[in-house]
Parts: C-alpha cells; structure tokens; sequence
C-alpha cells in the first residue's frame, strides 16, 4: 500500500493499493472508492538515487489491536516509514480514538477535540504526578509507561529543573487560532502550580501564590482575548509566563511579558467577531446601579442590547459566546482582581475607564466651515463627550482638542491644523487604541506586581510558559501577519537548534559518529525580514521616518533591493524574497517562510501600524490627566514605545521606537530566554473549521503540521539517522534477506548470541552479498531465470522485478549499544529487498500451493480418465464378444436348419412305415381285442349299476345332515347377533380390563417415581455420611494437632508466668526502694520548706509520698489500661491456640513509657506553676502591687501532687471540702478543688508504708502581709470574691485520651480485609460478641466509604420507570405508565461540585455498536434524564407500590411467548430496590425499580444510598436532631460572639466534660450502628425466610404441575383406550360380517357339489 496526494478533495493524501509498477510510471488504485491513480517517475539524481514517483508515499503497516494497547503508535518517530501521510494518517487513528495528544520526537502534538474529555481529573493528575515522581528517583518501570499528555510534558520539565544542574525550562505552545493554545497553557499551568505546592504547608500565605498564579488568567482573558470566526476564546497577545520556583521546588510566583496585542481590533473588527471580552462583560454582567452611574441607559438605544448598539462593540453582531456567558465572564474577572488584591477603588478605576471608552467610540462628528473657510471637524454630540471625559478622567476641553486638532512640531515650533470629520474619526480610534494599549500594559505590570516573587535569590530555577500565536497565512497578509510569521521563523531557527542538540546527545548516549550530521537554517529568512538597513523591517522604520513617506515607496525600495534587475528577476539572490510583475503593480510582496511561502500586500497600512504614535494633543491631555489611573497607564505606554537611551546620546531626548524595533526587541530577549532554558514544544493542531467533535478535515491538518514545523522537525530528524530499531527488532527482521546462507554462518535464532555482534555480522554480510551481486550483474548483464542448477525459489526471484542491490556505504548505518541508526537510502534499500524476498517467498508459497491445486485436480482427472477408459474397454469387449456369440449362434442355427429338414425327411418316411405297420397290427389286433372287450363289457355292466346307486344314495343323506347342521349354526348365531344384554356384558368385560390395565399403569408410574426418589434421597444421604466421615477424619487430626498446640502453649506460658513472677518480685523491690528514696527526698525537702516559710507539721512528708504514690499508681494504672486495650491479657481459662502472655520486653516497654510519661507531666506541671507565677506577677504588677516569690508561692499549691490528685479524684460527685485556691476567672481556666491529704488516705494502695495509711491536715498559711491584702483585693484575689474560679493542674488521665469499649484505635484501612462474623456468630462469652460487634460495624463502614467510588464507577442494573398519573376528573383509578421496560443501564453518580445537593444518578444503556446498529437501544431519550439526589425521596428494599412479577417485559425484546407465572428473574423480591423521586409535570409521582444480580449488591447500594442521602440531610439539609444545638432550652436563639459578656467568652469548659459529651454522643452512634445491623440481619433473615416460602410455594406449584401432568396423561391414555375398543369393536363387527359371509358361501358350495 503506499499514499498518494489528493489535490482535489480535502483528503490531503489517500490510501492506495499498487496495480502496477514500471520504471516510468506507477499505476495505483483508491483502495475506498476503486479510483485509479497514475503517478509519473521522478528523474534520478544525487539527491534521489532511488526510484521514486511524484506525490507517492510509503505506506506503513497497520497495526494490531495489541499493538494500539501496548501504545506503540504513542510516538510517531518510532514509525517506519516517517512521512507527511504517516503523520497524518496516525494523528487521525488516535484522534477518532479519544486520544487526542501524540509524541513526535521531543514535540508533543495536541489535537483539539472540540469537546470536554475526562482526561484531566485529579485522578489523572495524580498519576502522572507520581510516576514524574518514581521516575525522577529511577523507580519507574518503563512497561507502564503512561501515554502522551500535556501533563507529562509538564512533569518532564519540572522533573529536570529540579535535577542537576538546576537548569531552568520552558514550555512553548504554539498553534492557529482555535487550536487549543490556552487551554492547554491553563493546564500546564495548573499542574505546575499543583506540584510547586505540593510540599508545602497549607497555609493561607503560601496557598494564596498557587491562587494569585491562577487567578490572573481570567483578567488577562478579559482584557486580551476575544471572538474570531474561528475561535470563541482567541488570545490577540502572546505571552511568556515565567514560574520562580525556590531550591526545594516551592513555587515563589511568576512574571508575565506580553508580545503584539492586537490594537486594531479596538476600533475595527469583523462580521461574526467581538472586540475585547471586558467590553461585553461590563454590559451585560453590570447591575442596574453600575449601569446607572456608566450611563447605559436602556432607553436610548431604540430598543437594541447595549452591546449592540455602542459602536465599538456593536460592528460583528455582538454575538455570545458558547463556552460560557459574559455575566459569569465579569464575576470571573472581578474575582481574579480581588484574588489580586485590588481594592476597590482601583477596581472601580479600571471599569470607569473601560466605560470611558465605550463612550469614546459613540462621539460623532460633522463638518462645519471656520472663520478662515476650511471645513472643520465638530463634536456633534457635547453629552457623549462630557461622559467620555468623565469616566476617562480627563479635561473635557482637552480632549476635545485630541480629537478635532493635530500639532506638528516643525523646528522647536508647534503647527496646529484643524482635523476633517473623517480625519476626526481616525483620531478617536488611534486615541482608544492608545488608551486601551496603556491600559493593557498596566493589567499586565499590576498581575507582575501580584504574583511576582519578593527576592531574587528565592528563585533557584525557573519554568516558562510561552503561549504564542501560531505560523498565519490568509488571503490578505498585513504587518501583522508578518510579524507573527518572523517570531515562528525565529522560533523554528531556535526549535531546529534544540532538535539538533537532542541528535546529537542521543548520537553520544549510543557512541556512534555523529559529526556528519547537519540541519536546516533559515537564518536567510530571519536576515531578510530583520537585517539591519536593508532588512523588510529596517527599510519600514526607514520609510516611517520620511516625511512623505507611504507604502508603495517602501514597497518599490525591496523590489530595488531584492531584486535588482527589474524586467526579469522575480525571486531574489537567497530565494526568499519574490515579486511577480503583477503583484509590484499592486504593491504585493511574497516571503518563502519554513512552512510556505506567504504573500503580503503593502498597501494595508503597514507604515500607520509601525508607527502607532501617540499624537501631542493626547500626550498632554494624558499627562495634566485628573485620573492617576490615566496618568500611570499613559506613563508605562510611553515608556514601552520610546529606544533606549544611548551612551553616546546622554541629555538627548529618547526617540519614539516602531512596532516593529520593539517587537524585534522582545522576540530577541524571548529567543535569549528560550535559548538560555531547556525548552520543551507543544504544537497544538485544529481538526476542523467548523469546531465540530468527532470531525476531521485531513487537508487543514496538513497545513497545520506544516505551518507548526512538525514537518520540518522531521526532515531534521530524516537529515540524520531517522531511523532506529533496537538490535532484538534489526536482527530478525533482515535476517530473511540472506536465505541461501546456511545457519552455521548466520544463525536464524539470537538465542545465546551476542546480540550486536550478530547485527554487525548481518550488516557485513549483506553488504558482501550485495557486492557479489552487482559485480555479477555488471559482468553477465542481469540474471536469467532459465540458468541450469538453480532451485525454483532462486528461479522465482529472477523472474521478479529486481531491486537494486545492496551497495550503500557502511557509515549510513551506526550500530549503537542498543540501536541500530539508519538514514533513510539503507533502510529503503534493506526494506525493498525485504518486501522483494516477501514477495518472492509469497509467491513460492502460492507456487507450492497451486502446484497442490493442480496436482489434486490431475489425480482427480486420472482417476476419472482412467475409469472411464475402463468402461469403455468393458463395453467394447462386450460388444465384440457378442459378434462372436452371434456368429457361433448363426452356424449352430444352419446345422439344426439342415438337421430338421433332414429330420424332416427322416420322420415322414418312418410315419408311413409305422403306419403302415399300424395299420397292419392294428387291424389284427382289433380284431383280437375286439373279442375280449365285448366280454369285458358284458362282465362289467351289472356290478357298475349296482355301485352308481349306492355312491347316489350315500352322497344325497351326507348333503341332508350337512344341511341340517348349518342351519342350526345359522339361526344361533342370529340370535346371539340380536340379543343385546350380551353385548353389554362384552362391554363390561373390556372396560374392567381398561381399568385393570390403568390400575397397572398408575402403580408402574408412582413405582417408578417412588424408586426414583428413593434412589435421590439414598444417595444425597450417602453423599452427607461420605462427608460426614470426611470431616471426623479432618476433625480428628486437629485435635490431636491442637491438643499437641496446646500442650506446647502450656508449657510456655508455664514458663512465662513463673518469669513474670520473678519479674514482679524484683519490680515490686524497686518500687519500694523508690518509695523509700522519695519519702527521703520529700522529707529533707519539706524541712527545708518548713525553714523557710511553713513550721513543720508531722503529716506533710506522708502526704508527699502518698500523693507521689498515687501519682505514680495512676499513671501505671493508665499505662496498664492503654495496654490492656491495645494487646488483650492472657486468660488461662479461655486460652486458644495463638494466644500468649505478657511477655518481659513488652513490661519493659511500659515501664520506660511510664517513666517518659510521668517527667514529661512533672516538666508540664512546673512550667504551668512558673506561668501561673508570672501571671500574678504581671497583673499585681499592673495595679502597682510588686508581689515577691514567697507570696507568690502563698497563693500557688504547695505541691504539684495534691492538685493532681484533686482533679484525678473530681469525677462526677461533689468534690470534698478542702483547701481552695482561689484565683480571679480573667486568669485561670477551670475550676478544681484541692482536697486535704486526709482525703486520699481511703485510697491508698497495700505496696504503702503504714506511716502514708493516714495523715494529719495540712498546717495553715501563714497570715498575709497587710500591703499583700491590699494588693490581693486590687487585683480580685481576695479571700471575699463572691465567684472565683479555682485554678488546677490537670491529671495524667486527662494528658492520655481514654478509649471507650467497643471502637479500636486503629484506622481501619479501606483495602484491609473484615471477616465478617456476623449476629448469628456463635459467642461464648460477651467479650467475644463484642468482637464480632465491632467487627461488623467496621465492615458496615468500610463498605458505606467504598460505596462512593463504587457507585461513581457504575453498577449494571435493569430498570424498570413507572411514571404513575393521578385520577383523570370522572376516573376512579390511577394510570400507570412506564418509561423504561426491563431495560439493561449503567447507574453512576456524577458529582457536579462538592455538595451533594449537586450530585446526580446518571443512566446509561449497556450494549456496543451491534446493539445501536440493529435498533435495539430505541427508547424515549427523556427516560434516561439524570435524577438528582436532592429529587429523591425515598429508598425501599423490594419493588415497593407494585408487584415485581407483574412488572412489563422489555419493550424491544423479542419473545415467542408469554407465560402466566411472569418473568422467571422477576420472583425473587430481594433482588429489587425501589427509589421514589419527586413528581414532574408529566407524573404525580416517579418510581425507579432496579434489579440488581445478587441480594448482596442490592443491600450494599441499599446502605450506601441511604448513607448518602443521609450525609447530604446532615451537612446540607435541616437538622433533625437536637445533639448539635446549641440554643437554650427555651427556644432562644444562639447568641452572637459580640453578644456575650466579658465573661462569658472567657469561660472555658474543662476537659473531662468534654469528654463526657464525646462519650455521650460516641454512645449515641454506637447505639444506633447496633440497632441499624440488627435491623440489617433481620431484614436478611426476614427475607431468607420469604425466600424460603417461595421456594417451597415454588416445590408445592412443581408438585401440583406434576400431578396435573400425570392426571392429563392419564386422561389422554383413557381416550387412546377408548378410541382403540371403539376399533375392536368395529373390527369385532367386520369379522362378523365376513364370518357370515364365508357361512354363506360354505352352504352355497355344499349345495353345488350335492346338485352336483
């Protein structure tokens, strides 16, 4: 197959198949409409050895359906045969299979779908993000590698910024308008910003960045983008967005530079196109106040929309957008600057100004005569212009002065000329377009100034965005056009450099010679466009500085330069440049760019469009401005137009630079930014004008391959070694073109080989084979298919067309370490004797075959030949054997002839003798006889008389008796025929045998089914005792292996316990040693204390060490219960197999946590009683009290101990009287009560000394300092306070959270695995069916947080709609109507936001091409509308309101029959859920029947939907519970912060109440987690049960058919019985008759013999 170039249709290239091929011409067909193609040969030169035919193509082989999975067409590089069709033909496949991005080389293609693909979720997102991430590390597996994507470019550059050596990247994004630029800089940009934050804090300055980076895009849209026929959303700028990223990879912020905003486009825009997006936002998204002060007054537009009826706006129809609205557009815009952090008034600024010039473009003018009688431009409206100046903020004087006058400043002396009406006109547009130029610039400086980072030297490295206009060609060009052009020119001299860099780098990883390679330049075409004086650029910047200079001189000044010789030259020295004789007639100019060449007219203003100047009247109208906005924008415009100042030029004023030195500015400071990064491409292709999904046109396409330089990265890459094929792939696949060398030389298989060692041996050995060749060709002329000695398959490729031999230079192929590189003359001249020995091997293949063919149709025509030789032979045979027979029969018939005349002759004379002789003796004798015969007779006549009588008389009475004998028989036989109580008694007697043999029957029959159903329940009890005793021999080996387990078990925990025993003992020693160290330690303390402050007193040293002790011992007594929960103890009595004891280590560990714990709470406790000090320090301090360390220590407890033994003690009983700190509420939280150390004594432990066992009250304080009571009472401490708030140190159990009964600390893994124990688990004490509680309610859960992603991946349901009407007036009944039937459908949750209330069901049909193809899926698209789940009202287990056997069967299906039982899928009820929705217009009330394929799925979607429905009534519906109210018991509303009190907000709950609430409420939840299982399992019961009924009711229906059957049976056999005695009795009568019949005949043949 190869492609041939379409130039009539839009195909572009058309799949053909080859008819035929000579050296002159190829003749070729269309392989889709059988058109045939002729194609001329190209001549043969240096360039193009080979043979090769005009606009002919190589076609590659298709791939399998494996291949497209495994993604081998993911890059096109790969492919091999690399041309424009194969791009081409390969970038259609994938697009028409969703898959819109595609790898050429280093540049990925993006093909825009025109439609939303679910190919950037966070899932995707995610995915690419982590393989960049495992890549980055080396821990990718190149197997799965993911496909193109434009995250995957993305993550390729910020995976190498981030490596070494920290190199900055840029992502360039180039394309036509429509094509995708945008979107795709969006997307790019937001992953970028995804992985810059991803590591960092969520705090709101740093997630703030991400947010401002992202933000700024809908501003810059507003202000920079807008319709164009091709495009809804086109951006009319190029910009380079550059992402700062830190050393660490944390985005910093980013920088925007913009290139070429279409200015033009302001003032004038086409049919069907739109100016600027912030124009149509501001009037139609502005309220009605804003609209009032912009003064867009509805009124005074005659009825039109305002958008159409200001003149700027109104030129191309104002059409809407129809991706999104101009009303949401403004609230987008208005969001971004906020997230910018614009005020408001610089908000409001900016709308001003943009309404400004909106008012602008509504001034008109009229000519009117001055005094000195020259027609002069005249506002014709003052209102209009009152508004202009007021919302631009200017003088209104001044700009009216801008728009009807022009200053020229002549020799230090200003000219003022009066403007005309037209020239008027063109002022206001060139002023808009300064003004909305300004403007643009300074949206830009202000987002720089939003999202730019702060220092320089955060940034380590850099990712830029390059989002450019894309190569244009139209059939007008301007200087637009051209400007465009030059930046794709300059780009693709940068992206042909960088294509050669990755050669080469590639070239050096294989260690092959790579220094003959080389690449295209355009450098001619940059020099033509840009060179300085004679440049097309230089020379328009020339023209402009001429006072009359226009576009035709500049026009006429390059055709003199270019082309010099004018009457003949058209093209000139470096072939860029070109102009016929027509187009210098009208100023036309033609550039042969890297895509095409491109045709320019001159005549289009490209002078005014380079020079864009800013007229004096506007300069001083800007500068004396009463806006500032007005005055900044004005200020950046000027400072963006004006030429750096010189060094040698210093106090001269800066010159105004041209559109085109600053665009040449730009593009040379964007290429030295490109050029300094690694740059990576994304080409974005348009697949169709009409942005149309699912269509493709072929020719755009193409244009756009070639315009993108997609086509010339691949002639780059053709220049080099384009192709490259692994040795595994080299080998195998050439190895076919030596088949006459034998395996010992070249093996077939690498299996053992060296693989690049045997493709080094392949290479040599083709090439000396090729050489052979062509020696032998040179010398005898070409090989003859007739020479002696040659096999048939030699002899068939001679016969064939022959390729050239092999003879290329061995450097144009370079074996790498893992590829095998070829330029393109060795692989075509490997690939044509490759398909040559195809093809030669096809047709020794078809030889063998048809040589099979012809072989069997020659036996087959022997075998025939040979048998009907032999019937012929047989016949012949015949034949002459029968002339033979005749012949011999003929002399046989002459001998008898002759015999009987003889005979004849013989017998007539021997008659006459015997006659004679006769006659003779005959007379003699006759005379003797006739004497003995007279006495014969005479002798015989009386005895034959006598004789004759007696036979007669003996004859006639055997005839009589006979007779007599018949009729007796005769008349009984009519009397039995005529008796009619015999026949009855016959009848009797064959029904009592019909019935005996019925009886015989039934017996058989119920013998047979009772035998039968013995033999069943024999073997299902056979089947149970093999089972049975199966499972006692299993059983019985567990026993005797658990028994030897627990035997083993025992012995060990023998062996632990007699160690935890030891343990203990020395546990127990050093307890009480501590004790005694710390009793020690507390006394000498409280000594010192005592010394000091207090006077001693006898209990103070007991009381430490008890209040220690309990200290201690409840810290133990946590640890012990943390630890009792995490590891459950061991219980001799209830021991199983695996359980063990608490192990020494494990004791180890407590102790040491006990130990971190208990100075961890001592450190938190003298940290909290130093802060306490400082407290009332400072406040004392406030109110001129100075307080010393001994009153503070007065006020504070004297032990830490005593407060954690009073708030340990304080549960939910009074707390015992005691001593009392009281400290003021502004200072302490909480409230706790020091009890005495008598208090504790009850609660001492036995490990005590006795001395601890009781204990005297503490000594009184001393008394305070009058100055310290005074100071007290200042600050609100004193003894007198009516409310304190007593202060207190917390407790160990409320430092360590306790767990509640029942839930397990640990977070049960989604994928973790519950066994399911269930209520009916058989539990043997209320530990173990706590167990299975918890357990049940963790797979509850597990079960209810899966169903959300389930539920979103879809369930395969058949559903029935039941749309149910109410009672038409004057009906008693309901219609039911249903929507969908039995339809097959794939249910999905589709969340739209992140509330459910947006979340819907989405239905969708099951069934592939077939089924849409054959009208199987036709149904009433409304009934598949989405159903919202704020539309559901409830959801019922079962077919609820309607009964599931009776539901329809499927509309489209096709049935033989209906059955009265229903559908056999519709009788179990368990399978069904009914969800009931709102009703609708059309329906009084809608109810959704689902049938799922297992009781299991429907209860799991059961739970799950309701749980949903449950969250969404809990986070975004009515409370319906009174838990989380916090209003007073009395209906009150909640207070307001700023309601309360001083101190009421300073009022804090303490921690054990809050934990009472938690535990309240985790009890709640418990509570209802256990009644909701219980009502689970009996729901399950409950239907086991019905299932169970049914299937009995299912058993006794079986049974009742049967025994129907067997009665019908019978009844049939009854009527066969009948209807066979109806034939006997019938046959009975014929025998009768004929019995009658044959009497008669037996009398009437007796009679005959005796009349006889």
């Amino acid at each position: 197959s190869v492609w041939l170039t379409d130039g009539d249709g839009d195909e572009a290239w058309v799949l053909c198949e080859v008819l035929k091929k000579s050296a002159d011409s190829l003749e070729c067909k269309n392989l889709s409409n059988d058109k045939v193609y002729k194609r001329e040969a190209l001549p043969i030169t240096e360039e193009n050895p080979a043979l090769k035919y005009k606009g002919v193509e190589l076609a590659n082989t298709p791939l399998s359906e494996e291949d497209i999975a495994e993604g081998r067409d993911n890059d096109l590089i790969t492919l091999p045969h690399l041309h424009e069709p194969a791009l081409l033909h390969a970038i259609s496949d994938r697009f028409f299979r969703g898959e819109i991005y595609t790898w050429t080389g280093p540049i990925l293609i993006a093909v825009n779908p025109f439609e939303r693909l679910p190919l950037y979720t966070s899932e995707i997102l995610d995915k690419y993000r982590r393989d960049g991430l495992l890549r980055s590390q080396n821990l990718g597996n190149a197997k799965t590698e993911l496909g193109p994507h434009v995250y995957a470019i993305a993550d390729r550059s910020f995976r190498q910024m981030m490596a070494p050596p920290r190199k900055s990247q840029s992502i360039l994004i180039s394309g036509e308008s429509g094509a995708g630029k945008t979107e795709s800089t969006k997307i790019v940009m937001l992953y970028l910003t995804t992985l810059g934050s991803a590591n960092l804090d969520n705090t709101k300055e740093e997630t703030s960045v991400m947010d401002r980076v992202l933000q700024s895009n809908p501003i810059l849209e507003a202000f920079g983008n807008a319709k164009t026929l091709r495009n809804d959303n086109s951006s009319r700028f190029g910009k380079f967005i550059e992402l700062g990223f830190s050393r660490a990879g944390h985005l910093q912020g980013a920088k925007v530079q913009t290139y070429l905003l279409e200015k033009v486009r302001l003032a004038y825009h086409a049919s069907g196109e739109r100016n600027y997006h912030i124009f149509y936002q501001l009037l139609r998204g502005a309220t009605e106040e804003q609209k009032k002060k912009y003064h867009f007054h509805d009124g005074l537009t005659q009825g039109l929309e305002l958008s159409a009826y200001f003149h700027y706006t109104g030129q191309g129809g104002a059409p809407h957008l129809r991706e999104f609205t101009d009303e949401s557009g403004l609230q987008y815009t208005l969001k971004g600057m906020r997230g910018m952090g614009w005020p408001e008034e610089k908000i409001n600024k900016v709308l001003s100004l943009i309404a400004g010039l909106l008012h602008l473009g509504q001034i008109d003018f009229k000519s009117e005569t001055n005094e000195s009688g020259i027609e002069a431009a005249v506002v014709n409206d003052e209102k209009i212009l009152a508004h202009s100046a007021e919302f631009l903020g200017v003088d209104i004087d001044k700009l009216k002065v801008a728009l009807t006058e022009r200053v020229i400043v002549a020799r230090g002396q200003e000219i003022t000329t009066q403007l005309t009406a037209e020239r008027a006109h063109d002022a206001r547009d060139a002023l808009a377009k300064t003004i909305y130029g300004g403007l643009f610039l300074w949206v830009v400086d202000q987002v720089n100034q939003s999202i730019c980072w702060e220092n320089d030297s955060d940034v380590k490295s850099s990712c830029g965005v390059l989002d450019i206009f894309g190569f244009e060609c139209f059939a007008v060009n301007s200087f637009e056009q051209l400007c465009i052009n030059f930046t794709n020119e300059a780009l693709q001299q940068q992206f042909n450099k960088f294509i050669f860099k990755l050669e080469q780098a590639e070239y050096e990883r294989e260690e092959i010679d790579w220094a003959f390679v080389s690449f295209p330049d355009n450098q001619d075409c940059l020099d033509t466009i840009q060179q300085k004086k004679v440049g097309i650029l230089a020379m328009l910047d020339d023209e402009c500085r001429l006072p009359r200079g226009s576009d035709k001189n500049w026009a006429n000044r390059m055709y003199e330069h270019f082309l010099p010789n004018k009457p003949h030259q058209v093209e000139s020295d470096n072939t860029r440049f070109s102009a016929t004789p027509v187009q210098k007639s009208r100023s036309v100019f033609c550039v042969r760019h890297f895509a095409g060449v491109v045709q320019y007219s001159a005549e289009t203003g490209f002078m005014e469009k380079n020079k864009d100047e800013i007229p004096l009247t506007a300069e001083k109208m800007c500068e004396s401005a009463d806006s500032w906005l007005m005055r900044d924008l004005f200020k950046i415009n000027k400072d963006s137009v004006s030429e750096p100042k010189k060094e040698d030029t210093k106090g001269k004023p800066s010159k105004q630079a041209t559109v085109g030195m600053q665009f040449k500015s730009q593009l040379s400071s964007l290429i030295e930014s490109v050029e300094a990064t690694d740059p990576h491409y994304i080409r974005c292709l348009k697949s169709n004008d009409a942005a149309k999904p699912k269509m493709m046109t072929r020719k755009r396409v193409t244009e756009q391959l070639r315009y993108g330089g997609v086509l010339e990265a691949v002639r780059v890459a053709r220049m080099g070694y384009p192709v490259r094929l692994e040795h595994v792939g080299f080998f195998p696949r050439y190895r076919m073109l030596l088949p006459t060398i034998s395996d010992d030389v070249l093996p077939w298989s690498l299996d053992g080989q060296d693989v690049q060692q045997m493709c080094i041996k392949l290479l040599d050995v083709v090439l000396e084979e090729g050489a052979k060749q062509k020696d032998i060709i040179a010398k005898n002329g070409p090989l003859k298919p007739d020479e002696e000695g040659i096999t048939r398959a030699e002899k068939i490729r001679r016969m064939q067309l022959q390729p050239d031999p092999i003879t290329f230079p061995k450097v144009d192929v370079q074996l790498g370490l893992s590829k095998v590189f070829m330029r393109k003359a060795p692989h075509d001249a490997l690939e044509a004797h490759r398909v040559f020995h195809q093809r030669a091997a096809a047709t020794l293949i078809q030889c063998w075959v048809r040589g099979l063919e012809q072989r069997k149709r020659y036996l087959i025509i022997r075998h025939a030949t040979l048998t009907i030789q032999r019937v012929y032979r047989g016949m012949k045979g015949r034949q002459r054997w029968w002339k033979l027979r005749q012949a011999v029969a003929g002399h046989l018939l002459v001998k008898h002839f002759r015999m009987q005349i003889l005979r004849r002759r013989f017998q007539r004379v021997r008659r006459g003798m015997v006659l004679y002789q006769a006659l003779f003796r005959g007379y003699s004798t006759r005379r003797t006889l006739a004497a003995i015969r007279i006495q014969t007779f005479v002798r015989y006549v009386k005895p034959r008389y006598i004789f004759r009588r007696l036979k007669t008389a003996v004859l006639a009475l055997q005839c009589a008796l006979r007779m007599k004998a018949a009729l007796a028989i005769y008349n009984e036989l009519r009397k039995e025929q005529k008796d009619v109580g015999k026949l009855k008694g016959q009848n009797e007697k064959l029904k009592q045998e019909m019935m005996a043999l019925r009886a015989m029957l039934s017996a058989q029959a119920h013998e047979d089914k009772s035998r039968i159903e013995n033999d069943k329940a024999l073997a299902a009890k056979q089947s149970e005792i093999d089972k049975l005793e199966k499972r006692i021999s299993e059983l019985e080996m567990e026993i005797k292996k658990e028994r030897a387990r627990v035997i083993a078990m025992e012995a060990s925990f023998n062996k632990t316990k007699q160690e935890y025993d030891r343990e203990k003992v020395v546990l127990t020693s050093t307890l009480e040693k501590q004790k005694q160290q710390l009793a020690t330690a507390a006394r000498g303390a409280a000594a010192v204390a005592s010394s000091k402050i207090i006077p001693p007193s006898p209990g103070s040293e007991a009381a430490a060490t008890h209040a220690r002790t309990k200290s201690y011992e409840a810290n133990m007594a946590v640890v012990a219960a943390a630890a009792a929960r995490d590891m459950p103890a061991f219980d001799e009595s209830n021991a199983t197999p695996g359980m063990v004891g608490i192990s020494p280590e494990m004791l180890a560990e407590h102790k040491a946590l006990v130990a971190s714990l208990e100075e961890e709470l001592e450190a938190e406790r003298m940290h909290r009683r130093e802060a306490d000090g400082e407290i009332i320090k400072l406040r004392a301090a406030m109110n001129g009290v100075t307080l010393q360390d001994s009153d503070v220590d007065a006020l504070l407890p004297e032990k830490l101990e005593e407060a954690s033994i009073a708030s340990s003690t304080k549960k939910d009983s009074k707390p015992p009287s005691g001593f009392e700190l009281e400290v003021p509420e502004e200072h302490f939280v909480g409230k706790v009560n020091i009890p005495p150390p008598a208090a504790a004594a009850p609660v001492a432990t036995a490990t005590q000394p006795p001395s601890s066992a009781t204990t005297t009250p503490r000594a009184e304080a001393p008394p305070k300092r009058p100055e310290v009571s005074t100071a007290l009472a200042k600050i609100g401490m004193d003894d007198a306070n009516k409310s304190p708030q007593r202060f207190s140190l917390k407790s160990p159990t409320q430092y360590l959270p306790m767990i509640r009964r029942g839930f397990s600390v640990r977070k049960v893994e989604e994928d973790e695995e519950v066994v399911a124990v269930g209520w009916k688990h058989e539990a043997t004490n209320r530990k173990e069916r706590e167990e299975a509680l918890r357990d049940d309610v963790h797979q509850f859960e597990a079960k209810i947080r899966k169903f959300n992603s389930l539920l979103e991946d879809g369930l395969d349901v058949v559903m029935w709609q039941l749309n149910r009407n109410a009672a038409d007036l004057g009906a008693s009944e309901e219609r039911d109507e249903f929507a969908l039937k039995a339809t097959p459908l794939t249910v999905k949750l589709h969340r739209r936001g992140d509330l459910f209330i947006q979340a819907v069901l989405t239905f969708s049909m099951r069934g592939g091409y077939l089924s849409k193809a054959l009208g199987r899926n036709r149904l009433d698209k409304s009934a598949l509308d989405p159903l919202s789940l704020h539309d559901i009202l409830a959801v019922k287990a079962g077919c609820s309101g309607y009964d599931n056997t009776k539901l329809p069967a499927s509309a489209t299906g096709k049935t033989k029959g209906k059955t009265k039982g229903g559908n056999k899928e519709n009788r179990q009820s368990s399978l069904f859920l009914t969800i009931k929705a709102t009703p609708t217009p059309v329906a009084s009330s809608r109810a959704y029947f689902l049938r799922f394929k297992s009781r299991a799925a429907r209860n799991d979607v059961l739970s799950g939907l309701r749980s949903i429905l449950a969250d969404m009534q809990i986070h975004e519906g009515v409370s319906v519970s009174s838990l989380q109210k916090t209003g007073s018991p009395d209906g009150d509303e909640k207070k307001d912060a700023h309601s309360l009190t001083k101190e009421e907000q300073e009022i804090l709950v303490p921690l054990v109440e809050v934990h009472k609430a938690i535990n309240r409420e985790r009890e709640i939840y418990d509570r209802l987690l256990l009644l909701l299982l219980q009502g689970k399992e009996d729901l399950t019961e409950k239907e086991d049960e019905l299932l169970n009924m049914r299937g009995k009711l299912d058993t006794v229906m079986q049974e009742s058919a049967e025994k129907d059957r067997v009665q019908a049976n019978d009844s049939k056999l009854i009527m066969q019985l009948s209807k066979k005695l109806e034939t006997l009795l019938m046959d009975n009568e014929d025998l009768r008759d004929q019995n009658d019949r044959l009497n008669s005949r037996l009398v009437a043949v007796e009679c005959e013999k005796m009349n006889m």
